[in-house]
């Protein structure tokens, strides 16, 4: 694939507001667009197919696979898959912007071995495990079960910081957007 633009990647444990900051990114940025990933997962009720998720049952996420479309792609609870399609990719870049993904931690780490130099990894992080628990249980999105196996896969996520290029603590959102907006901009070299 021919690089035509930078990529800026935000990836955290669930819950410690990675979407929150990629949105007061996205606000601030014209220059940046959202790639929007595919995911086999139920849809939220708030949720817009296409502009949240791409939304697709596992067998055609499979025919994806088979066909070649993902940049990357993984399983990242058992049989709940997410991916960054190709097209979303070169969509974005045909209209002269920077992308930015908001991804899981093995798949940060899997755009970044793509795109190298022309990448920036973001690691987002709540200030303590117990912050991030916190937030997941007031989401009320979770079970109890599904809080206990995010929280687990959040302990795993950690281990991962300090291969990303750049960490942003996330304990006061305003302060985390404008810290990520910074190092985007000296990132892409903007004033």
């Amino acid at each position: 694939m021919e690089v035509k633009g930078k990529t800026i990647v935000v990836a955290a444990p669930s819950g410690a507001g990675k979407t929150s900051i990629v949105r007061g990114l996205l606000e601030k940025h014209s220059f940046l667009a959202f790639s929007v990933s595919a995911t086999t997962r139920k849809k939220r009720a708030h949720e817009i197919d296409g502009k949240d998720y791409h939304f697709f049952n596992n067998q055609e996420f499979q025919e994806k696979i088979n066909n070649g479309d993902f940049l990357e792609y993984e399983e990242v609870y058992k049989n709940t898959f997410y991916g960054t399609l190709f097209s979303e990719i070169n969509q974005i870049w045909s209209n002269n912007k920077h992308i930015i993904f908001d991804v899981d931690v093995e798949g940060a780490l899997n755009i970044k071995e793509q795109f190298k130099e022309d990448c920036l990894n973001l690691f987002i992080k709540a200030p303590s495990l117990y912050t991030l628990y916190d937030r997941l249980k007031n989401r009320n999105t979770e079970t109890a079960e599904t809080l206990q196996r995010r929280i687990k896969k959040a302990e795993k996520e950690l281990k991962y910081q300090h291969q990303f290029d750049k960490i942003v603590v996330n304990d006061d959102l305003n302060v985390a957007i404008d810290d990520a907006s910074k190092l985007v901009c000296d990132f892409l070299k903007i004033a």
